[in-house]
């Protein structure tokens, strides 16, 4: 891949001689380049359909809760001794002002 609008075209926009040189130029280099490229192998590997939540703050509970409710197994991590995050800090939330824990 030769990116020409960005590397010849915007650079030397005054100058189309040069523009077009270098145009060559980079097309010959990608064109090398392309030759000495490896074909990747395909690996395959057996997958586990489960989730990790890293934060069980408000935002973690709910996407852990979401994906639980469709089938998938969640492991929820928290860093800190209990949970709910910014909000289990809170006494009053608006506009029930139930308790925030």
């Amino acid at each position: 891949m030769v990116n020409l609008r960005e590397q010849c075209s915007f650079i030397h926009s005054d100058d189309k001689k040069n523009a077009t040189e270098k145009a060559i130029r980079l097309i010959q280099a990608g064109i090398n380049r392309a030759r000495e490229l490896e074909i990747i192998p395909h690996k395959k590997i057996s997958v586990e359909k489960a989730v990790l939540v890293i934060g069980a703050g408000i935002a973690g509970m709910n996407a852990a809760l979401d994906l639980a409710n469709q089938g998938i197994p969640v492991y929820l991590v928290e860093k800190e001794a209990t949970i709910g995050g910014k909000m289990a800090q809170l006494d009053r939330i608006y506009p029930t002002d139930d308790c925030g824990i």
